[in-house]
């Protein structure tokens, strides 16, 4: 059965989309448009209670009854879990990328938000944010391209769904004042991604 996907055209909406293409599922995109509003709709509030995207709703969840899931984390362990891909079945493997993908849920993501927001769109110059979340940020990618000199993927060797989550938010580098040959290990990692046909029909949706 076809899964609804509703998102907008950010990384954390690419995250799903990306998911979805990869593991072949099928899916139909209904665009929240995040610069009307849109995720204050009422009807979308009952998908989303937080009122972000991306959200899904899945006609055929646990038990065969319909399932409704807001937060990228969940929507990927499900996806992978559903599915049984992009998610090892070693133990330490599988630990391994859930490790990742929270590092990005609550690192990666939030803290490359808020540098998007204050070196791009605040209507104010406030510098002292502009250091700290640039200064973190560079910290983060310090991170990641030390995890990738150890392994080719977040999780070892196996490509699973914390690249893809990982992945949207370090194509935006350049928003975020990032060159990525400073991090040639996040640099040939993204290459390999961005190579993948399933990760470029993901980030073209909506």
């Amino acid at each position: 059965m076809t899964i609804e996907l509703y998102t907008w055209g950010t990384p954390n909406g690419r995250k799903v989309s990306i998911a979805l293409e990869e593991l072949g599922l099928p899916y139909n995109v209904h665009p929240v448009d995040i610069t009307k509003d849109a995720q204050f709709d009422p009807v979308f509030l009952k998908i989303s209670p937080n009122n972000k995207i991306p959200a899904i709703v899945d006609p055929d969840g646990p038990g065969g009854a319909p399932i409704a899931l807001f937060e990228t984390g969940a929507i990927l362990i499900y996806l992978a879990e559903k599915t049984g891909k992009l998610l090892p079945e070693d133990p330490r493997a599988r630990y391994e990328a859930l490790v990742w993908l929270m590092w990005q849920m609550g690192g990666f993501g939030p803290m490359l938000g808020q540098a998007h927001h204050f070196l791009r769109f605040a209507k104010e110059d406030i510098p002292y944010a502009k250091t700290r979340y640039a200064n973190e940020t560079k910290r983060l990618y310090g991170v990641l391209d030390k995890r990738l000199a150890e392994a080719p993927y977040l999780a070892g060797e196996s490509y699973s769904i914390a690249d893809i989550a990982t992945y949207p938010w370090a194509a935006r580098h350049e928003w975020q004042q990032i060159d990525l040959a400073r991090y040639p290990h996040v640099k040939a990692w993204f290459d390999g991604l961005s190579a993948r046909p399933a990760v470029a029909r993901g980030m073209a949706v909506p």
